[in-house]
């Protein structure tokens, strides 16, 4: 997978605006590795707020389980990473906003952080509307912190257009 530029970010997030636009849903993100990326690229679009409802950045496990309401117990068990946590996440995202539609992004970006069975680029993505069931994936992302969080986002976004 190539490693997305800035255009290129915008031009994505431009095109997704527009089509949640057009459905009359507004989005909420819950993102750990990637640090309010998603988020970012899409408040970059002008006429943002017809789109995009809030979004929150969850590092410690306290505000995973604070703001979006993961459960210790799936932490304790299953670790921050883990299709589990993700769909916490991406469930409670909707629960504490008033978005139509969730992300959410929890992995390991590196350099350090990773293990044998979660390397550095290891990322869950989960994505949800309300009403309807959540589903999540996981992508192995290669090369630095920086290329690994710009796969993420992209990753991401493909993943919320997919739901409309």
């Amino acid at each position: 997978m190539s490693i997305p530029t800035d255009a290129e970010l915008n031009t994505q997030s431009a095109a997704l605006g527009q089509r949640l636009e057009q459905a009359s849903l507004q989005l909420v993100t819950a993102e750990s590795c990637s640090g309010g990326w998603i988020a970012k690229c899409m408040t970059d679009i002008a006429g943002s707020s017809a789109f995009f409802d809030c979004g929150m950045v969850v590092y410690s496990y306290e505000a995973k389980q604070r703001l979006l309401g993961v459960r210790a117990q799936t932490l304790e068990q299953f670790g921050a990473v883990s299709r589990e946590t993700v769909l916490e996440m991406v469930s409670g995202a909707l629960v504490n906003s008033g978005a139509g539609i969730a992300v959410a992004v929890t992995g390991i970006a590196g350099p350090g952080g990773g293990s044998p069975g979660k390397p550095v680029g290891s990322v869950w993505i989960g994505w949800k509307r309300r009403g309807g069931y959540a589903r999540a994936e996981l992508f192995q992302f290669e090369g630095d912190r920086e290329a690994i969080r710009r796969q993420t986002v992209a990753a991401a976004l493909r993943g919320i257009d997919a739901q409309l």
